[in-house]
């Protein structure tokens, strides 16, 4: 993982003894609440339905076991024993005092972490695909990529208030691990007939009240000009992206109502930058800039391909065999394999981690994958370097903490924003659907035998949840101050399993808080009736039969909701 430099060190630790100035001034009431609250922003705190919420960068996913150890410090003795890991692979802590607020960011400055720009309206925490570095279909490692961009992108005068919040995913392997199509920006690492790397570039993709899939505006840019190709985009958003709705002022609306003249524009901006601009080609990126960068992403020292093994032999169907099935994962080096950590069990809110489990994370990672962990889209915790020898101590080390739920990419692995038990944005709750249906589905055998499903939650347009992009979404909306929820099918992040990236179809009215739970079983019990085979999968089944059945399915258990 990136090693911080001694200016690193001494940017975060500036800017958190600015930001103890700040709300110094805030809390002795000469700094106003309508002057605080962007400079609070920018540095990830919010006012939530309770209290002060943090969001802590996890930048793409990587976490050493030192900073997990001290965010499960931040837990224990700041809030209430527990922290959020969330689908864009950061933390958040609901429950800090705000006049707390400096100490806990010394303490992130103390192991290289902050919550810059994690808020606002701002080039958000980038991310990118969990099997980063390690993954076996990976063309590039985009690690140093998104590294880059995050120097480049933090505090970046030009763009620190935006018409609206902007983010950006990478990807480097095959596979779209990273949801880039969901994105304000997506950039997938290739490389052309000739063996040079260049990004596939797409703008204008996002969620909420209006979904959108991004579209490709450059179909091969030499890496050395992402810089400047991205400030040409962020330029002509800035400059004609609304300001006058917060509700159509993300790039997404801009790009649709555009156009190829958005196209155009962003190609004259790029052009304009390199010909035009004083300083344009600084934003060149050197080769000896990519490989400082690039010289924190190697192998960690002692791992060395070995010779591979069934990890199947001998192995009696059971608890570990279902493990290994769901939560190990192939890597590109023989004799290794990256360990999911399941986040997701009865009880616990999807993404949940108590600081004592942080503190056994950190001690897996410390033993078996050299002191680095990763966070998962999925909001789960991944170790990607353990050896094929030490799976089973590995299982049973995880298996004491609670993170063996074999369950990976299985019904009950979903996604769930913290909903309208703690965000004040929220018009309805999605832990208790989310629990809900957890514990309908505890049988393994009949999980199993469903199959491979993405299940996504929002508790509001928001779409934190990612509702949109899942086989089965669920959306909280409010009707006269009452919790209800809208069903979608057929939604698809861009992954191999569910295809291009597309938004799920809404299948009817919305239903009342206790029909949730029920409607679900209902659309399962339907693709299980209606599917050619046991091998044909949720997805395949909603496209080839259509939503019509799953849809009068689903009608079919209304109750608080029938009519006539």
């Amino acid at each position: 993982m990136y090693a911080y430099t001694d200016f690193d060190r001494q940017f975060v630790r500036a800017r958190a003894a600015q930001f103890r100035d700040q709300l110094e001034r805030h809390l002795a009431g000469t700094l106003p609440d309508d002057e605080f609250r962007p400079l609070r922003l920018q540095n990830g705190w919010y006012v939530q339905r309770h209290a002060p919420m943090l969001r802590v960068a996890v930048p793409y996913g990587v976490l050493s076991s030192k900073q997990l150890r001290q965010l499960g410090r931040i837990a224990r003795e700041f809030d209430r024993g527990y922290g959020h890991f969330t689908t864009r692979q950061n933390l958040q802590y609901n429950w800090i005092p705000l006049p707390q607020a400096a100490d806990v960011m010394d303490l992130l400055a103390d192991v290289d972490m902050h919550g810059i720009q994690t808020s606002g309206n701002c080039i958000r925490n980038i991310t990118s695909d969990g099997l980063a570095g390690i993954a076996s279909d990976e063309i590039v490692d985009p690690r140093p990529y998104a590294e880059v961009l995050r120097q480049w992108s933090t505090l970046h005068p030009e763009f620190a208030f935006l018409p609206r919040k902007f983010k950006i995913a990478i990807s480097g392997a095959a596979e779209d691990r990273a949801a880039i199509a969901w994105h304000d920006i997506g950039l997938q690492l290739k490389k052309n007939a000739a063996g040079e790397v260049g990004f596939q570039v797409l703008v204008g993709g996002g969620m909420g009240r209006t979904p959108v899939i991004a579209q490709v505006i450059n179909d091969f840019l030499p890496w050395q000009q992402i810089l400047v190709y991205i400030e040409a985009i962020v330029r002509v958003y800035n400059r004609y992206g609304r300001r006058d709705n917060m509700y159509k002022a993300r790039i997404k609306i801009l790009v649709k109502a555009e156009g190829q003249q958005f196209f155009d524009a962003v190609n004259e901006e790029f052009r304009q930058i390199l010909e035009q601009d004083e300083s344009g080609h600084e934003h060149i990126i050197p080769q000896a800039e990519l490989d400082r960068v690039a010289a924190s992403f190697v192998v960690p020292v002692g791992v060395n391909a070995t010779t591979a093994v069934d990890i199947f032999t001998d192995v009696q169907p059971g608890a570990y065999k279902r493990w290994l099935e769901r939560n190990v994962h192939s890597h590109r080096l023989s004799g290794y394999r990256a360990v999911t950590l399941s986040l997701k069990r009865v009880g616990i809110a999807p993404g949940d981690a108590t600081d004592a489990q942080m503190e056994a994370a950190a001690a897996l990672a410390e033993t078996f994958s050299h002191g680095e962990l990763r966070v998962t889209h999925d909001q789960n915790l991944l170790l990607p370097w353990v050896r094929e020898t030490d799976l089973p101590a590995v299982f049973e080390a995880a298996k004491a903490i609670g993170f063996t739920t074999p369950n990976i990419g299985l019904l009950t692995d979903m996604i769930a924003c913290p909903g309208g038990d703690f965000c004040a944005l929220a018009n309805a709750r999605s832990i208790p659907v989310a629990a809900d249906v957890t514990e309908r589905f505890q049988d393994l055998d009949e999980l199993y035998d469903i199959g491979d499903i993405d299940l996504h939650i929002s508790g509001c347009i928001n779409s934190c949840g990612h509702h949109h992009s899942g086989h089965i979404g669920i959306l909280g909306v409010d009707k006269d101050g009452s919790e209800w929820y809208q069903v979608t099918l057929g939604g698809s992040d861009g992954s191999t399993l569910s295809g291009a990236a597309l938004p799920g179809r809404v299948i009817g009215p919305s239903f009342a808080a206790d029909e949730v739970g029920d409607v679900i079983e209902s659309v399962v019990q339907t693709y299980r009736s209606q599917r050619s085979s046991a091998a044909e999968r949720f997805i395949d089944t909603v496209r080839r039969v259509g939503i019509d059945p799953f849809k009068q399915a689903a009608n079919a258990v209304r109750s608080s909701t029938a009519t006539a």
